[in-house]
C-alpha cells in the first residue's frame, strides 16, 4: 500500500502531543531515553511509586520547549495510574495568562483541576472554609454575591474572567496575596488530604498533579523589576512545595542559568530533571548513530505505523528520495524533535507529492534559516561563536536569550553534556 501524502502530512503535525494510552498514538512513540542521558520518567515515576509513595513530593521538569516534555509526562501518567495513582495532569496555559502569573494563580490552578477530577469519580467535596475565600473573591473583586456554586465552577469562572483583564488580575492578586498561607492551608487541609483519604478508601495509592507548560510564562518584569520566572519559582518556590501530593511541575529551561539557580534548587531540594536534545552529534562533531537511528525510525513511524523498524527501512524511498535526505533533515534539527516535525511539516508543503526530493529540503532549510537569522544581534553571534567553540554556556543574561530563543541546544550522553549552536545556523555567512 502506498503511503497517502495528506495522512502523512497530518501525522507529522508538530503541534500534536502524543498520548501513549492511545494504540494510534504509541505505534509511533519512540523512547529516546537511551541517547538523552537516562530514563527521567522512570526515576520520576521510582521517586513517587517505591521511594516515597505515602509522602508529598516535588519535581521540576524542563527543557526546551518542543523538545517532548509533554509526551513524556503523559507517558509518566500512564505508567502512574498503571501503578495505582490518581494523576491529575493539566496544561496550565490553558487557565492562566502566561504573560502575568502570580503564585495565586496558580494555586487556585491546582485545586480546579483536582476538584474537577475528584467530581469525575463522584468523590463529593465540602471545603467550606475554600468555598468562603472564592465568596469574598465574587463579592469584593467581581461585585456578585453566589450564596450557591459549584468550587470548580466558581473557579473556572474567576480564572477566565482574570485571564483576559489585566486590571482585574491585578485586584484579585491584591486580595489573595496576602492570604496566600490561607489559601495554601485550604487547599491541603480541605481538598487534598481529604481527597488522598478517599482516593484509598477506592483502592487508589494516592494523589499526584503534573503541571504542564509552566515552563511558558514570559521571561518579562513583574511590574517591580522582578523576572517574573524568578519571582514564581524562586521567591514564591516555596508555596509550590507545601501541597501536600506528589506534584511536578515543568520549569522554564532558562533559570537554570540564571544566578538565582542556586536559590531554586534550596527551594525545591532536588535539582530540576532536564530533558535535553537528542543527539545527532557527539561532543566532537562526529555523527551520533544511535541518535540518528531513533530520530530516523520517529519519522517513519508516522509513514508506517504498523512495520517493524527493519521493514520501515526498506521503504524509505517511498518517502524521500533516498536515505540521505532523510538524514540531512534529522542532522538540521539538532534532535529537537518539533522543529523536524515543522521542517519535515515544510518541505511537504512545498513538495506536495511523494517522495520528498533533496533540492526541495535545501529550499526549505534555506528559508528557515533566513527566518531564524533575523532577530540575531553582532554580540549574540559572537556568543554563538563561542558556544560552537567551547560547548559550553554562562550564566551571563545573552545565553540565557540564546537557549531561550533556541539559538543553542542541550544535549547528554553517558554522563557527559555539552551545548551547541541549533544546526539551522550552522551554515549562515555570519559564522563562518
Amino acid at each position: 500500500m502506498t503511503v497517502d501524502l495528506q495522512q502523512f502530512f497530518q501525522a507529522t503535525d508538530p503541534s500534536r502531543t502524543l498520548a501513549i494510552d492511545k494504540p494510534e498514538d504509541k505505534k509511533v512513540y519512540i523512547d529516546f531515553s537511551s541517547v538523552r542521558g537516562g530514563d527521567i520518567i522512570k526515576r520520576l515515576k521510582q521517586k513517587i511509586t517505591v521511594l516515597k509513595p505515602n509522602q508529598p513530593t516535588c519535581a521540576l521538569f524542563t527543557g526546551h520547549i518542543g523538545c517532548g516534555k509533554s509526551t513524556e509526562l503523559l507517558r509518566l501518567k500512564k505508567e502512574l495510574e498503571e501503578a495505582g495513582f490518581h494523576v491529575v495532569y493539566f496544561e496550565s496555559s490553558e487557565d492562566l495568562e502566561m504573560s502575568d502569573v502570580d503564585i495565586a494563580d496558580v494555586l487556585l490552578s491546582i485545586a480546579r483541576r483536582i476538584i474537577q477530577s475528584l467530581e469525575e469519580k463522584e468523590i463529593p467535596v465540602e471545603a467550606r472554609g475554600f468555598k468562603l475565600l472564592l465568596e469574598g473573591v465574587f463579592k469584593q473583586i467581581l461585585n456578585s454575591e453566589i450564596k450557591s456554586f459549584s468550587i470548580s465552577l466558581g473557579i473556572a469562572h474567576i480564572t477566565a474572567k482574570a485571564r483576559s483583564d489585566s486590571l482585574l488580575r491585578e485586584k484579585l492578586n491584591q486580595f489573595l496575596g496576602p492570604q496566600k498561607s490561607d489559601l495554601l492551608n485550604a487547599i491541603n487541609r480541605e481538598l487534598i488530604e481529604p481527597a488522598i483519604i478517599k482516593l484509598k478508601e477506592q483502592g487508589e495509592k494516592g494523589l499526584v498533579v503534573i503541571v504542564d507548560n509552566l515552563d511558558r510564562i514570559d521571561s518579562r518584569n513583574k511590574l517591580w523589576g522582578r523576572p517574573q520566572q524568578e519571582y514564581l519559582f524562586v521567591d514564591q518556590g516555596e508555596f509550590l512545595t507545601r501541597l501536600n501530593c506528589h506534584m511536578i511541575y515543568t520549569m522554564p529551561l532558562a533559570l537554570k542559568f540564571s544566578n538565582e539557580y542556586g536559590n531554586l534548587t534550596q527551594r525545591f531540594i532536588e535539582d530540576p530533571k532536564v530533558l535535553p536534545m537528542v543527539p545527532v552529534r557527539l561532543q566532537n562533531g562526529s555523527i551520533y548513530e544511535e541518535g540518528m537511528t531513533l530520530l530516523r525510525q520517529m519519522i517513519l513511524a508516522r509513514a508506517f505505523p504498523d512495520l517493524t523498524e527493519q521493514e520501515r527501512l526498506n521503504r524509505i524511498t517511498e518517502i524521500f528520495d533516498s536515505l540521505e535526505s532523510l538524514d540531512r533533515l534529522c542532522q538540521v534539527s539538532g534532535g529537537h524533535v518539533r522543529d523536524l516535525l515543522r521542517l519535515l511539516n515544510e518541505w511537504i508543503q512545498e513538495e506536495m507529492e511523494l517522495p520528498l526530493s533533496r533540492q526541495t529540503l535545501e529550499i526549505v532549510i534555506c528559508n528557515c534559516r533566513n527566518d531564524t537569522i533575523l532577530p540575531i544581534s553582532d554580540e549574540e553571534w559572537k556568543l554563538l561563536r563561542q558556544v560552537r567553540e567551547s560547548k559550553r554556556v554562562s550564566d551571563d543574561e545573552g545565553y540565557q536569550k540564546l537557549i531561550r530563543s533556541r539559538f543553542v541546544f542541550e544535549y547528554r550522553n553517558s554522563g557527559e553534556f555539552w551545548f551547541d549552536i541549533n544546526p539551522i545556523l550552522a551554515e549562515a555567512k555570519e559564522l563562518q
